[in-house]
């Protein structure tokens, strides 16, 4: 099954048709989040797929990460097994089966983590690349699954952690930022991997959604940078403490207080991209560029960038 968008490259607009895997005549979305370490990713990530499922929809997360935490909210309880993890236990990974590595958790959301090596040893990356194959030889998506999410560590820094673009796995990219210099840096520098990969996997960015760090003139700062990238600021998240509450608890906002106005934040946030249609190639910026935009809306003086 095959979805049309509307992709604005500069001076053109053409069709583009996504093909993402059609399983049991289900269509399945496999949407992969990337962002600066530490700015929210998984958390963000576990809220939204949260939100879509108390709507009905079958989700899954595939944890991209060693530290293994983009599934806890979701359990709520401490990092599942990882597929590493227990490969290295049982000897290889062809020793394990789905269910040491898939656990089920709030609304029947599919959990997995790749894990990585242990610490100074190894490429997590491959990790990456061993798990998401285990995982769809098999059968860990299933027949009714809508979406999947993979919640990527960091950057794009290396080939193994932009495997799940590099490979086509998935073909539609967010990217969490915030109104901080180096999240946006990060933003952009992703999205010239999104670039890289756009004409050889058919890969997209679906926008940017900003992870509110009440920094000065945030949400016209990132609406203006998501206008450089050719793409949208999908939504605004505010900074809220019922986050961090949730978060003691092993919880989403979704599941802790699904009254709480944050709660419906990532509501809006997981319709909006349940509901996108705008998809781009990128257009990165360069560093000038990036701190030439910090200074028109007076973060950056021009002493300090020069």
């Amino acid at each position: 099954m095959s979805y049309y968008s509307n992709v604005f490259l500069p001076g053109i607009s053409i069709a583009i048709i996504f093909r993402n895997k059609n399983i049991g005549g289900l269509f399945m979305r496999q949407i992969a989040i990337y962002g600066k370490g530490g700015i929210g990713k998984s958390t963000t990530t576990q809220n939204l797929v949260a939100a879509l499922a108390e709507a009905g929809r079958k989700c899954m997360i595939i944890g991209c990460d060693p530290k293994a935490d983009s599934t806890r909210l979701i359990l709520n309880r401490k990092a599942q097994n990882t597929v590493m993890d227990m490969a290295r236990e049982k000897g290889t990974v062809e020793d394990l089966e789905l269910e040491d590595v898939l656990l089920e958790g709030f609304k029947g959301i599919k959990c997995a983590e790749s894990g990585g090596p242990e610490p100074g040893v190894g490429c997590a990356g491959r990790g990456v690349i061993t798990a998401i194959n285990f995982l769809e030889e098999n059968g860990a998506y299933g027949d009714d699954t809508e979406f999947i999410f993979y919640d990527v560590l960091g950057d794009v820094v290396c080939g193994g952690f932009a495997m799940p673009i590099r490979e086509g796995k998935a073909k539609e990219i967010y990217i969490v930022t915030s109104g901080e210099m180096m999240a946006m840096y990060a933003a952009n520098n992703i999205s010239r991997g999104v670039l890289k990969y756009a004409q050889s996997g058919g890969v997209r960015l679906g926008g940017l959604i900003c992870n509110s760090r009440k920094t000065d003139m945030e949400y016209e700062l990132i609406s203006e940078l998501a206008s450089k990238l050719g793409t949208q600021m999908v939504h605004f998240v505010p900074r809220d403490n019922e986050v961090q509450r949730a978060e003691l608890r092993r919880k989403t906002v979704i599941d802790y207080a699904p009254d709480h106005p944050q709660a419906n934040e990532y509501r809006e946030l997981a319709r909006k991209i349940a509901d996108n249609k705008n998809f781009v190639i990128p257009t990165p910026i360069t560093m000038d560029e990036l701190e030439l935009l910090l200074m028109d809306y007076g973060i950056m003086e021009k002493e300090e960038a020069a």
